[in-house]
Formats: structure tokens, sequence, C-alpha cells
């Protein structure tokens, strides 16, 4: 009966394999498939037939897949594994005494206990090869970063206690590096919780899909300050973590929201003032229903002299303003006693949303200084009464840097939406559309700008704070530098004097064939240092098993991949690295003492499909977000954005998808990248397998030599030898940690370490409202 039951599995198996082989056959992928669909049938048949080539034809089924396997992807485990897997479980089955018994050979010779030897062989063959595998890491880059000490007297940024952290960067330089050593490599690993405190503000049911902690607390004197989603502001002492206040702006709920998060609140002392009174120090919160407000750092109280009884509305200037679309996700930046915020606007919601202006407003009272509009860049003076900014201009959702030697404040901007419609975009929004761009700090005229990707047609927004570093050259010059990670895997290295590269940057040839009404860009910009991957292959298509790998091939075929910049398509795109980014918000660190970078590279293809206005359903029906389908109202074409993944939901290509690396920022040398984070918190099982998994998130490094990062999908804390990438420390968390991490100086005089847990809604992981800090014994 047992081997009736198995040969009805085998044909159930290789009907389906067959089927799919032969498909993906005529689309040009490989033979395998087909061949190992006919193995299972003729298995099946003799074993039905209770015939001892059953076992035989099986072997070479087991060998030919591993010949296979091996040409494509060598010993790699995880790569092997969905290749070979139920092909040797299989065969472990047919080796059994309930299944070699039956089965005879057509003259019985007596010699049954061979029977099952060419099977036997050919699994223990490939067991060997798979355990050979598992002690194989074919991804790892392994070196280490030099350890000299490049510039003694590093510019930081500014002249801050060195146990403060007293911007979303640490500095307006935006290094996240801090000069603390206390902990450091050798006792690292001895770290401890000292204290963890409780927002109260939870993701909850009524919540859009991306409700985030992405918060990065501010640290000054011994209190810690910091926002929640819901645009709470909170003061906590820094050595206890007792809270001392907190705020609540009431922004509510809105449905079309795509984002509710704060990455942070800004702190200015002003210095004209008397050190007791009121508002001498204040706190701006920037809110999701587009306001900005100031608070008395000291109490939390609003500061009623500021703008409009102590608020700001940015949808102010705008032509439209549907609810919802416009707000501030990251802390604005204060340099020169002007307060310069952007403003996140909806992606592919419509075509008449908010502008993308960046504005200047006095600190202390809110008047408007200057604005400055991507797409009518040349008026900075301040908006008249009755005149509207730019509709839909490229906007800067991330945070920003300055230099004020230099009076120069740099700006990462996004893209016009609808993103992947390049139709009818005006000269200057094809000038400024995801670009680096150095605007006066006085004045807001632009003084450069560096274009990282020419006619965006992928949502590659300049998604990081660009750091600031001073290099030394070869002949020991000093060049003050500009570091920007961006989405598709390029840093760039730029002279922030005047934006010109410092390591090369070139231009290469880019995939043609967008649709009749657009045009794609002949060329990209490509930098000398770049953490972008290798183009897709079939064969780099994965799964848990043998046919959801298979139903991945298939799918790569039949969507439309020429490489990075591939255009959008009615039939689907894939974009790799998509647009969540090789980097996104959290940025990289570096080090200034060194010139070093540490950063946590990410790769996850998505798919781009535009969808015909005709096609699209009517509104309500399907909800509008950054996956999915975005409506784009008001344009002729849809788009559906998503992950791609297979049948069982995990990524089609294979792993790894995340990691850390180092390079050296004045050789563009990269020295080492390891894969980072397991898939315990992704499977119904706490499996602890070290796949490299994807992240959203950002490092610290310390001159202690040490590189701090959560970020990871899962709930991890960790810390690393900046030097070689090591992993030296890990903490379990309790929930996500897609949050960049600060340290500080408490009154006792021990270093913390401390991370904000609460969980990303739009990468799933758990949600909570800790804010949690480590210091050694």
């Amino acid at each position: 009966m047992l081997v009736t039951i198995t040969s009805f599995i085998f044909a159930l198996i290789g009907l389906v394999l067959g089927g799919g082989g032969i498909w993906l056959l005529l689309l040009g992928g490989s033979w395998f498939y087909a061949f190992a669909g006919l193995m299972f049938l003729l298995t099946a048949f003799f074993l039905w037939r209770r015939r001892i080539v059953a076992l035989w034809l099986y072997a070479l089924l087991v060998l030919v897949a591993l010949v296979w396997a091996l040409l494509e992807v060598g010993f790699d485990w995880w790569a092997l594994m969905p290749r070979g897997g139920i092909i040797i479980l299989l065969g472990l089955w047919l080796a059994m005494p309930w299944i070699v018994g039956p089965l005879r050979q057509q003259t019985d010779d007596g010699r049954r206990g061979l029977q099952a030897a060419p099977l036997l062989v050919s699994l223990v063959i490939a067991i060997v090869v798979a355990v050979v595998s598992m002690f194989n890491a074919p991804h790892d880059l392994t070196g280490v970063l030099l350890t000299d000490v490049v510039a003694q007297n590093p510019n930081l940024g500014d002249t801050s206690k060195p146990g403060d952290w007293p911007d979303y960067g640490r500095t307006v330089f935006g290094q996240r590096y801090s000069p603390l050593d206390q902990i450091n490599v050798s006792n690292v690993s001895n770290l401890k919780e000292a204290w963890r405190f409780q927002t109260g503000d939870i993701r909850g049911p009524d919540d859009v899909g991306e409700t985030t902690y992405e918060v990065t607390p501010l640290k000054i004197d011994n209190t810690l300050y910091l926002c929640t989603p819901h645009n709470h502001a909170i003061a906590l002492d820094a050595t206890t973590g007792k809270e001392k206040w907190n705020f609540d702006p009431k922004a509510g709920l809105n449905s079309d929201r795509q984002h509710q998060t704060c990455r942070g609140v800004t702190y200015y002392r002003d210095a004209a003032a008397a050190a007791d009174a009121p508002c001498a120090q204040r706190i701006y919160l920037p809110t999701s229903d587009a306001r900005l407000i100031a608070l008395d750092a000291a109490n939390g109280q609003i500061c009623r002299s500021f703008a409009d009884n102590g608020e700001l509305h940015l949808e102010q200037g705008m032509k439209y303003h549907p609810a919802g679309y416009y707000y501030s996700t990251s802390p604005p930046i204060i340099v020169d006693n002007k307060i310069i915020i952007g403003g996140a606007v909806n992606d592919n919601y419509s075509t008449t949303e908010q502008s993308g202006v960046i504005r200047a407003f006095d600190v202390r009272t809110g008047a408007l200084i200057w604005n400055w509009d991507s797409g009518n860049p040349g008026e900075t003076a301040p908006l008249p009464p009755g005149q509207t900014y730019t509709t839909n201009s490229p906007n800067s959702w991330s945070v920003f840097s300055a230099d004020p030697a230099l009076g120069l404040v740099y700006i990462p901007l996004g893209n016009k939406v609808p993103d992947q419609l390049g139709m009818g975009r005006s000269e200057s929004v094809e000038k400024y559309s995801s670009s680096i761009v150095a605007l006066d700090i006085k004045t807001g005229a632009v003084r450069w700008v560096r274009q990282t990707v020419h006619h965006d047609l992928w949502d590659m927004d300049v998604p990081a704070q660009p750091a600031l570093i001073d290099l030394t050259g070869k002949d020991g010059a000093t060049v003050p530098a500009l570091v920007a990670p961006t989405k598709q895997g390029d840093i760039y290295v730029l002279d922030r004097r005047t934006g010109e590269p410092i390591l090369p940057v070139r231009e290469v040839p880019a995939p043609g064939g967008a649709i009749p009404e657009d045009k794609a860009a002949p060329t990209q910009p490509m930098s000398a240092l770049s953490f972008n991957p290798q183009p897709l292959r079939e064969r780099d298509m994965w799964g848990m098993t043998l046919f959801d790998q298979l139903a991945c091939r298939i799918e790569f075929h039949q969507y439309r991949y020429e490489g990075r910049y591939t255009p959008p398509s009615l039939t689907g795109t894939i974009v790799y690295p998509g647009n969540f980014g090789t980097f996104n918000w959290g940025s990289i660190a570096v080090d200034p003492e060194r010139q070093v970078m540490f950063g946590m590279p990410t790769y996850l293809a998505f798919i781009s499909k535009l969808v015909p206005r005709a096609e699209v359903p009517p509104k309500g029906q399907v909800k509008g977000s950054e996956q999915g389908l975005n409506r784009n109202e008001g344009a002729p074409y849809a788009v559906i954005l998503k992950p791609f993944l297979g049948p069982l939901q995990v990524p089609c290509q294979a792993p790894p998808w995340g990691y850390v690396a180092g390079a050296d920022l004045r050789s563009g040398q990269i020295a080492y990248k390891h894969k980072n984070g397991t898939v315990y918190d992704m499977t119904p099982l706490p499996l602890p397998f070290k796949l490299g998994v994807p992240g959203i998130g950002g490092p610290i490094i310390t001159r202690g030599g040490v590189a701090f990062l959560a970020a990871a999908v899962d709930d991890y804390f960790r810390a690393y030898d900046l030097t070689s990438g090591r992993q030296l420390w890990e903490a379990r968390l309790p929930a996500g940690g897609q949050a960049t991490p600060m340290t500080y100086t408490g009154t006792d005089n021990k270093q913390y370490v401390l991370l904000v847990a609460g969980g990303h809604g739009s990468i799933g992981t758990k949600a909570g409202d800790y804010i949690i800090a480590y210091r050694l014994p």
C-alpha cells in the first residue's frame, strides 16, 4: 500500500514539475524542471509496477540534479537547499525497507540487499555536498578597514559636549559618530539593559499600514527628547529613564496618510535669552497634520511667541491641500537662527498634491525668510500673498545636513509624483529630481546640484541625510566632503563646496523602451563607491522548495528586466534594487578620524506595473499606499508596486537580502560585507538561521571602534567591530527595532547606548512602544 501511495505522490509531483518545466522551457528558461518532471513520472510508473528500476532512475535524477545545481550556484547552501531538498528527502523515503522490500528485479538473483545501492550512493554524495556547502560563505567579503587615525582632531560639526547627542545625526554634519569610547570592542559584549520606558503610543487597528517607530532621540544635558508615531513629544531623564513631560499635539488619524511616523525633534538654545527665561531652550515638533510646533524644552509647554500661537501651518502657499497628503516625517534643521524644513508628499496618489518646497523660517518668530521650490528654483524671496508654490514639485522628506562655515544646507531631494511617469516634467524638475542640492543658508539660492538618477521612473529618491566629513587626500590636503548613500546602492563622495566628485562618477548606458508617451534616459550616473548588486538572472530565483522556485523562475521571464533602470511597463518590470532601497532614511555612519563608513546594504527586488486609467478600480475599492495599487489620480496610468515575492510570500531572489559593510572613503574600497540578521522572526518557527535579512534603519559609530545597528527584520540590537564587521554583541528586543540608535553619557559618567523599539508597519515587525538604554555593569 505504501508503495502505491508513493507512486501516486511521485506522479503528481511529476505532473506539476513537468508542466511547469515545459512552460519554463517555452519562456527560454532552464531544462531541468521538465527533466525532473519526466524522471518523477517514470519513477512513479515503475514504483506502481513494483520494479527496482524505479530506484535506479531516481538515483540518476539525484545525480543530475546535483550536477545541475552545482553548475548554477556552486557550494551555496541556501541556494542548493530548494534545488535538492525535496529530491533528497524523497530519495531517503525510497531507500526505506518498506519501499525497497516490495520491489523486485526482473530476475531475482538473490541480491535484494544491493537493490537500493545506486540510490544510496547518490544520496550520500548529495548529502556530503550539502554538508560541505553549509560551511561555505560565498557571499561574504572578508577584510578589514585600516585602523590608522588619519585626522587627530576631526571636525565633528559643532562643539557640543562629547556626552550629548543634540541633533538627529548627532550634529548638523549627520555623521552618526560619537567621540565616546567607554564602550569599546573589548567590553561591549558585557552590555546590559539599564532601563526601559514605554511611551503608551502603540500601533492600533485604525492606523495606516505604515505606522512606524523610526525616531532617534536627542540628548542635551541630562534630558532625552523624542517623538512617537502619533507625534507625542516626550522628555525623559537620560540616566534613569523617568518621564519629565509629555506633550500631545492631537494630530488625530487620517486614513489618507501614507506614513504615520516621526523620526525626531529638533533642539534649539536661544543665546539671546536668559538661561531661565521661558522657551530659552526649545524643542520643535513636526506633526502628521502638517504643523511645526515650538515647545519649551524645560516643561513641554507651547512657546506662544512662535508663528501662530506656537504653531506653524505648513500648508500655507499650497495650491492644493488634500488632508493627509502632506506632512513632515523628519526633524527640521536649525542653522544661523533659521529653522529649515521640507515635507513628505504622498507617493502616487494624485497629480494635484502639495509642493515639495523647502522653507526657512525665523527660529524665534516663525516668520518666513526664504523658500526654495524645485519647480521654480530661481525665486527664493518669501512667497507673496495670493501666490502658490509649484504643485507636485520634487520634495525632500528626509533629514538635511549643514555646514555653517560654508553657509550651505544640503537637501536630499526626491522625485516628482507620479514617480513612475515622466511625461510633462519641466526643465527644472528634470534637473533637480532625485538629486543632492546645496542651498545658501542666508538666501536659499542654489549653489550646486548633483543628480543621482536622470529622469527617475523608479522612485529612487535620495533618501538619507548626507554625512559631512573632512577627508585627507594623498597629498595631505584636507577636502571638505559630503557622503550621500542612495537607494540604488551608489554612495556619492563629493566636494561639499562645489558638488564635484572626489571619488569618480561615470555615466553608464541604461535600458531604453519606456512607454510611448514617455522616455528613458540613455545613461545613468554611477559612483566608484557602489553597493549596486549584480543583475538578476533566472538562476538567482529562489524559493523554500523546488515548486515555488519554479514559479519564481516562470514569473522572472514574464516580467520585463534588462538590469538596473529597466523602465516601467504594462506587463510589469522588475526593479532591482527596489525602491525600498539599498540604503534608505537610516543612511550610513562615518568615522571622521579613520575616514571610513559603516552601513547596512539591503537587496530586495520590486515589481512596477503600469495600469491604464480605464482599468483602475473605482476610488474606495482599493486603498492607496506605497505597496499595491497607487492610483495616480489625474494621470493616464496608475501603478502597482509590490515586492517580488513567490507563492509562499518569501522573496523570489535568493538570499542574502541584507548585509553589514565597511568601506574606506578615501579610496572607495569596500573592505568587508557580511550577512546580517536571521529569519528568527520571519517564519512560523523561531529558526535562528543567518540568511542575511532586509532591514530599515541606520547605524552609529563610536570612538571605541564599535558600530551599533538594529534595523533588521529580526528583533535584535547588535554591536559590531567597525574594523572587521564581526558581530560582538546582541540583545533581544521586545518589538521591531527599525530606528537608528544613539549614545550619550549619563550623570553617573556611564556611557549609554539607546534604541527605540516600536516596530515598522510596512515590513510587519512586532509593534511596541519601548525606549531601551544599555550600559556596562
